[in-house]
């Protein structure tokens, strides 16, 4: 769910660990960073990012290298623990793994907080391209509006909150075939609701195609969705429009299974 969009509703924070948070992802934004770097980048004292790096260094979140410093690995294990603990990635990732086996391609597992799209697996199947752009959006989350897997998500959540996270995000353009029209896109997200999946059409990046399908567990909460994303060269004709929405939505479908057996004390792949 997106985070309150409106200040006075939401409980005081404490600044120390608002600008805790900055530091990290400036760190990620920059690549690592010396200290005057850091500074200028946030604009805080040269003496003060010194200390909240000297505290970071010592609780181990981050490392120096020379005049440089950058995130730990203790990032890392902390992200695999929130990832393993994931109900879709323990019981979505075989799946996944499949689709991109059978199709040749990338094949996507995804999940929405605070409004934007979470990557929790990427599998690259024998054939996909693309690499550097895929393994780049493991690092970072998405827009939803302008995904397969992210429209999957927008279609089935409650409006309030499909509402809330457009309000929030708003849909800025990608490329010449992102919807950035509101009417347009909650019509278009009353026919993935109808039919059960989601295209992006080379609305997220030129050339590539996907088919989106949502995730939903039997009290009708979207978990994530899932995907398999292609070359236009490819993903084109039947293979498009007819085979690969089956083949994503039988995924999505066995994951669904698994997942309301598990959470009711009976695993179906035990």
């Amino acid at each position: 769910m997106p985070p309150d969009s409106n200040p006075e509703a939401s409980p005081r924070t404490l600044k120390t660990v608002e600008r805790t948070t900055r530091i990290i992802e400036a760190l990620e934004t920059l690549d690592g960073a010396g200290v005057t770097e850091l500074a200028d980048h946030l604009g805080m004292s040269k003496s003060s990012a010194y200390h909240y790096l000297t505290t970071l260094r010592q609780e181990e979140f981050v490392v120096k290298k020379g005049d440089q410093y950058e995130l730990g690995l203790q990032l890392l294990l902390s992200g695999e623990y929130v990832r393993n603990r994931n109900l879709l990635y323990r019981y979505g990732r075989e799946e996944v793994e499949e689709l991109a086996e059978s199709t040749g391609e990338y094949a996507n597992l995804f999940t929405e907080e605070h409004g934007k799209g979470i990557n929790l697996y990427k599998v690259r199947g024998s054939d996909a391209v693309g690499s550097g752009y895929q393994t780049e959006k493991l690092q970072r989350p998405d827009q939803l509006h302008c995904t397969a897997t992210g429209k999957a998500i927008l279609a089935f959540l409650p409006e309030d909150e499909r509402e809330d996270i457009l309000d929030l995000h708003g849909l800025p353009e990608r490329t010449a075939n992102t919807i950035t029209d509101r009417d347009e896109l909650l019509e278009e997200l009353t026919t993935v609701r109808d039919r059960g999946y989601a295209y992006n059409d080379e609305e997220e990046v030129e050339g590539l195609r996907a088919v989106g399908a949502p995730v939903i567990d039997r009290d009708d909460n979207v978990l994530g969705s899932l995907s398999v994303a292609g070359p236009t060269s490819r993903l084109k004709g039947e293979a498009f429009d007819e085979e690969l929405p089956e083949e994503v939505q039988r995924a999505a479908n066995v994951i669904e299974v698994n997942i309301n057996m598990a959470t009711h004390g009976t695993d179906s792949r035990g």
